[in-house]
């Protein structure tokens, strides 16, 4: 089977997105997509919901998630595709992950206290709606909304990225566990956006290394978080280490991203596809 409008990467408001599971199948839909990923970070409630609304306009749908991992002290995310959304494995180690945002989203407001920033938490939750899913993205929104700062870019260079004043790491999975979480759910686990992570080239030769070892077999190459350019860097990458190629939006919402779900490039040639191995499926 062809596909066309690849996008195996996006957020609903079951994570950090601003849009509903059927409004983003909606919207990708219209945009032209035929094999459709929802990837919640770190949350796998909108699956059902996602899988209905697809098969109901005609697209291929296939399960997804996004795992916040710690590696070398710094966060990497690791996208989970074509995995049963029920495995237990799986559940209890997103919800061990999901535990810790409270109390970090707490720490982070009261460090935006100090810059000024009134009802941080308050503002982020109402949002979010659920304290389980509060993320950075959450409280970028509310100072944007309070005029904090022009834009959610500016929100992450000045405050939230890492390193920066209000920054709080979470406790999240190890590589190892998000890896093995993802395969022993008969899922396939990928590097998402590795051009965002601030690593030294001996650094990502030892994450690609490690990563293929623990049973990762694929890498995000085109993406909403990549320029242009890097397309070609991460094919080469992908070359290099044998990975299978996956694309995605990385899709939050209309007016905060950079590519629009169902809008994704394709991938350059010469590569294999992450789904040409769930043709047959």
């Amino acid at each position: 089977m062809e596909y066309s409008g690849i996008d195996l990467h996006c957020h609903s408001t079951v994570s950090d997105g601003v849009l509903t599971p059927t409004q983003l199948a909606q919207r990708a839909y219209e945009n032209g997509a035929t094999l459709w990923s929802l990837t919640d970070h770190d949350e796998v409630g909108g699956q059902a919901e996602a899988r209905q609304a697809a098969l109901a306009l005609g697209m291929n749908y296939i399960t997804g998630i996004e795992i916040s991992v710690t590696w070398l002290n710094k966060t990497v995310h690791i996208v989970g595709l074509h995995f049963d959304p029920e495995n237990m494995a799986l559940r209890n180690g997103l919800q061990k992950i999901r535990d810790d945002r409270v109390s970090r989203a707490h720490v982070m407001a009261a460090r935006l206290e100090d810059f000024g920033v009134k009802n941080a938490f308050e503002g982020a939750l109402a949002l979010a709606g659920n304290p389980d899913l509060l993320s950075r993205t959450h409280f970028a929104r509310y100072m944007v909304e309070q005029g904090h700062c022009k834009h959610m870019q500016e929100v992450f260079d000045r405050y939230l990225g890492d390193g920066k004043p209000a920054y709080i790491p979470g406790a999240w999975a190890t590589l190892l566990e998000a890896v093995t979480w993802i395969t022993e759910a008969g899922g396939t686990a990928v590097i998402a956006h590795p051009g965002r992570y601030k690593y030294s080239s001996s650094e990502f030769s030892t994450l690609f290394h490690s990563f293929k070892l623990m049973g990762g077999t694929a890498i995000e190459v085109v993406t909403g978080s990549h320029k242009p350019e890097q397309y070609h860097q991460y094919a080469n990458v992908a070359k290099h280490y044998g990975f299978f190629a996956s694309c995605g939006s990385d899709f939050h919402g209309p007016n905060e991203s950079k590519m629009d779900v169902g809008k994704v490039p394709e991938l350059p040639l010469g590569l294999t596809p992450v789904w040409e191995q769930w043709l047959d499926d």
